[in-house]
């Protein structure tokens, strides 16, 4: 299932993390886990915020992909079920 996860990064844990250059391995250690096939960062809320989209096979990955947000950035974190056009036009089409 695609998923959209939004993370919200804690300030202070965002702040250390780019002053000990922890961020760069934080992220890799997060994009080699979610293998995104989307990904975006800005500000929301404001704070630094990663917007992943990802296939999420077996939700009992869950844990472990979402640990290093909490773990290493205190991050509040979102998972919402997502679909492209093509599947949102198939889902209407069963409707009928």
């Amino acid at each position: 299932m695609r998923m959209l996860a939004i993370a919200q990064i804690d300030v202070e844990a965002g702040n250390e993390a780019v002053r000990s250059g922890a961020m760069r391995q934080l992220m890799d250690r997060i994009m080699s886990r979610l293998q995104p096939e989307a990904a975006y960062f800005g500000p929301l809320d404001g704070v630094r915020t990663m917007f992943l989209v990802f296939d999420l096979d077996d939700p009992s990955r869950i844990p472990s992909m979402m640990e290093p947000f909490f773990d290493g950035l205190k991050a509040k974190v979102q998972l919402t079920p997502v679909m492209n056009r093509e599947e949102v036009q198939a889902g209407l089409a069963s409707i009928r």
